[in-house]
């Protein structure tokens, strides 16, 4: 009898133990719905180790900060916000309501460096909707659209080379366009070179700023604003 008391108190363990590691995998898996991603900025390699940075580059706004410098910084300042993952229409535009997705990530990078996004591209939809294939433009969500974010890209952004080992070709501040999802280019890399990209794809992200140029098969297009 002594023997086989114990036997009753493993199983409680074991399913107490069973218990506790679910929920703990619960809450790791859970955490950026409750949260947000993680903010903090990646920790790498210094583009300046791969690429040389020009110390007088464009600056758009006039801020007596690069372009690059300017998009990346702003892009960090959004992300610092932790806003949930969520689409939906905005009176305006822009949520409201601590959430966004992966355009409005790009939009409010590229407003800090002197580009508004959503007056940008209803401009563009207006002078040739033909282009866009839109019937009748909202500027309220058009620039919220992966698929308009592409169009004016290509239509007035630098395209450049889409192999994301090519180390110099890509810059702080660039623009990587995927089939349903922008990011733009951190100013941290892999040892190998490859940049990370600070994106917002879904309600369990982990970090905004990731390594996932490599990791994915569906890049499309690679801009720089000019």
């Amino acid at each position: 009898m002594a023997a086989g008391s114990g036997e009753p108190k493993r199983r409680v363990f074991a399913v107490s133990a069973v218990a506790a590691f679910v929920l703990a995998v619960a809450a790791w898996l859970l955490w950026p719905l409750a949260f947000g991603p993680d903010p903090t900025p990646a920790q790498g390699v210094p583009e300046s180790e791969f690429v040389e940075v020009p110390v007088d580059g464009s600056d758009h706004d006039g801020d007596g900060i690069s372009d690059s410098q300017d998009i990346v910084a702003s892009a960090r300042r959004y992300t610092a916000t932790r806003p949930r993952y969520g689409s939906a229409y905005y009176e305006g535009g822009a949520p409201t309501d601590g959430r966004g997705v992966c355009t409005d990530l790009l939009a409010a990078a590229l407003k800090g460096a002197g580009w508004d996004l959503q007056t940008l591209i209803d401009e563009d939809i207006k002078a040739d909707p033909e282009a866009y294939e839109v019937d009748v433009p909202d500027p309220n969500i058009d620039y919220r659209r992966v698929r308009n974010v592409a169009v004016y890209l290509e239509r007035h952004t630098t395209s450049l080379s889409l192999d994301p080992h090519d180390a110099t070709a890509w810059r702080a501040g660039d623009i990587a366009v995927f089939r349903d999802h922008v990011a733009v280019v951190s100013d941290v890399r892999l040892p190998d070179g490859v940049p990370y990209l600070i994106h917002h794809e879904g309600p369990l992200q982990r970090a905004f700023e990731e390594d996932i140029l490599t990791a994915r098969s569906d890049l499309v297009g690679h801009y720089r604003m000019q």
